[in-house]
């Protein structure tokens, strides 16, 4: 079974994370499958919004430690030693939404564990829901690692500093209650409802004006840490 899942219907595409033994806990060969399927709905004009979301019980438990090790799963047909020797190594930040932005809104559906890289790839994403039961963190402080895939960076730009400051040097986990108090999530759902919540908002969004959101997209994105007048010259051509 692919370790993860791509499902267009009409304009929306559902990705899912899926290695539910391991509480889809990422592997090289997903960031290169994830790499590749934001190039694959950049190419699809037809397809207007996205969502994320995990298989099984959980979102993401973060990086596999034997692929942050380098460990390559013998098992699985995708040539990531190939790729790394041909393109190095920032596909995987792309794969984490880190150095990537797709064309289209990304949601994330998060039901279960979202720690470490599970919320730093959330961070990339433009709307959130999360089911009551959700578990938010970024760990890597307790196992004396740096938060690779940009929440030392981008978590101050969601919540407030010192909320982030504390998120990433205790490395505390956090409710799906408090997610949504600090801003971190847009919504909470009963658990087990969180894609089906997410799909509601995918239809909505398809059914706006493309241009319209890809502009309003690029704007959000293109214009974070800019001075007002900075951003409104940025949006001017638009």
């Amino acid at each position: 079974m692919p370790d993860l899942l791509m499902e267009k219907d009409g304009p929306v595409v559902v990705l899912t994370l899926n290695r539910p033994a391991r509480r889809n806990a990422m592997t090289l060969a997903m960031f290169a499958r994830l790499a590749d399927a934001w190039d694959e709905i950049d190419a699809d004009t037809d397809v207007r919004v996205c969502i994320l979301t995990g298989a099984g019980e959980h979102f993401s438990a973060g990086m596999d430690l034997r692929a942050m090790a380098g460990d390559v799963d013998d098992g699985d047909d995708y040539d990531v030693k190939g790729r790394m020797e041909r393109e190095g190594s920032d596909w995987i930040y792309d794969g984490l939404l880190k150095t990537r932005h797709p064309r289209v809104p990304v949601i994330a559906a998060v039901e279960g564990n979202a720690i470490a890289g599970g919320t730093e790839i959330l961070q990339g994403t433009e709307i959130r829901v999360a089911a009551e039961g959700a578990t938010f963190g970024v760990s890597e402080a307790r196992w004396s690692l740096y938060p690779g895939g940009g929440s030392a960076v981008r978590l101050a730009r969601q919540v407030p500093f010192t909320v982030a400051a504390d998120i990433l040097l205790t490395g505390r986990h956090l409710s799906a209650d408090e997610a949504l108090r600090l801003g971190l999530v847009g919504h909470v759902v009963p658990d087990g409802t969180a894609l089906e919540r997410a799909l509601e908002i995918a239809a909505t969004v398809a059914a706006n004006g493309p241009l319209a959101v890809e502009a309003i997209l690029r704007t959000l994105r293109g214009t974070s840490g800019m001075t007002e007048a900075e951003a409104f010259q940025f949006e001017a051509p638009l």
